[in-house]
């Protein structure tokens, strides 16, 4: 009895402790609908005194949002995919214990991760010598390396027995097939960990498209949605008349929801192998 009832108090406090979780989402999503008249009387209420789509109207007018929506899709998918190959297989070479070279690979690596190039460096590397502005890779390559991931997967690839390496090698295996053929399939868990840290920094990022992205078809949705709140403010501070724009709280709200939704449905697909061994399968035995 006792352990039924350890049980059963224990589930209670999951569903607690996840409802506890939930209520700031919901807080954000329901007051996305208010009318201003509630935001502005009664602040985010549980359940607000009125609805209204005025906000997602405002966001949503024309067809600028959707062209957005498609180049902050596209920038997150290539740069994801393309940052998590360098990154992979650069960490590779560093941690390969024959490789004679890993010192100072390891040391060219380490010095970016804490001296950076300078604003004004940064941007004529972009601008003057790679020719990237207005294109989609001035949102792509510059955060194509990250110095920190490389080193969790080196740590990452340290942590397998080399005798992996050594069994493939006398099978004829060269490092090509190896790593595609054995290390990339038990890096699975710590390959969608960097994917998923890559994604999010790809999708919330609107830096680079405010130094390199002029062109309005280009301006993907972060820079987009900040422009807006900018519009916003800017128009009640000229109008005075609030109750004739968005309410400014309800649209960034809205912009929130828009926004996060892609990425909440990311994190299912990920959380499984945050808590799978990493080296789960690589040794039987």
């Amino acid at each position: 009895m006792s352990e039924r009832m350890l049980v059963l108090f224990i589930g209670l406090f999951l569903v607690a402790f996840s409802l506890v979780c939930l209520f700031p989402f919901w807080l954000m999503v329901i007051n996305s609908f208010a009318v201003d008249k509630s935001l502005a009387v009664s602040g985010y209420a549980v359940w607000p005194s009125g609805f209204t789509l005025k906000s997602y109207r405002f966001l949503l007018q024309g067809k600028q949002i959707f062209t957005s929506y498609g180049v902050t899709a596209s920038a997150t998918a290539i740069g994801t995919a393309a940052g998590l190959a360098v990154t992979a297989l650069f960490a590779y070479v560093l941690a390969h214990p024959k490789n004679r070279f890993s010192g100072v690979l390891s040391f060219m690596t380490y010095v970016p991760m804490i001296f950076g190039s300078g604003l004004v460096g940064f941007y004529l590397l972009v601008v003057r010598w790679l020719h990237l502005k207005d294109t989609l890779w001035a949102l792509v390559l510059p955060y194509m390396m990250n110095p920190f991931y490389a080193f969790i997967f080196v740590s990452f690839y340290r942590s397998l027995p080399y005798e992996l390496n050594e069994s493939a090698t006398v099978d004829g295996a060269n490092e090509w097939v190896i790593f595609f053929r054995i290390i990339r399939p038990i890096s699975t868990p710590v390959i969608a960990t960097i994917g998923l840290f890559y994604a999010l920094q790809y999708w919330n990022d609107w830096w680079l498209s405010l130094l390199f992205i002029d062109n309005s078809d280009l301006y993907p949705l972060q820079l987009l949605l900040r422009q807006l709140m900018s519009q916003m403010q800017l128009s009640t501070l000229n109008h005075g008349n609030v109750l004739a724009l968005p309410p400014a709280e309800g649209v960034k709200l809205a912009t929130v929801c828009l926004t996060i939704g892609p990425i909440i449905f990311v994190y299912p697909l990920i959380q499984k192998y945050f808590v799978k061994g990493l080296t789960l399968g690589s040794v039987k035995g």
